[in-house]
């Protein structure tokens, strides 16, 4: 069974790392949707899609890293027509899962099996959050894996974020 599994992931955090595995522990294979790709350098969104996907593979063991694939998933200004794109960009995929639930809604009405994704401590461990500790120079360092520590300090992250 294949699965997927779409976030903005802006930055990976541990949050989404244990979506990862929750994911993986279901499925033979895990297609990661990078959300928003074509959105960066905002404040809401102030990573490249190729610096999340830098993120995500350097969060991830060497030896789960087989089942996993990652695709870019553009915004579109039409959300019915949104889980249609993702058909064109993913391969064929048996589930879903998320803990958001406008994505459970739009991929059920295609009849298309979702698994909720537990979330933890999402006030915590959330991008938004996450991004804010890094701009006001606090600890953000626990709350990601060290793979994407290490992406968020070679792009000097700090720097970005504070001017955004």
């Amino acid at each position: 069974m294949d699965g997927l599994l779409i976030g903005r992931f802006q930055p990976f955090h541990l949050g989404h790392l244990d979506a990862v595995l929750f994911g993986l522990s279901r499925a033979e294979n895990l297609f990661i949707g990078i959300g928003s790709s074509n959105k960066s350098n905002e404040r809401k969104n102030p990573f490249s899609a190729e610096e999340r996907t830098e993120m995500i593979i350097s969060s991830i063991e060497s030896s789960m890293i087989d089942r996993l694939k990652i695709f870019d998933i553009p915004d579109v200004d039409n959300h019915e027509k949104w889980t249609f794109e993702i058909d064109q960009i993913v391969p064929k995929y048996d589930v879903v899962f998320t803990n958001d639930g406008f994505t459970k809604t739009l991929f059920e009405k295609r009849k298309i099996d979702v698994i909720p994704v537990v979330l933890k401590d999402r006030e915590k461990f959330s991008g938004t959050n996450i991004r804010q500790l890094i701009a006001d120079d606090k600890n953000w360092q626990d709350l990601v894996p060290r793979g994407t520590r290490n992406v968020l300090e070679k792009i000097n992250a700090k720097e970005r974020l504070k001017n955004l």
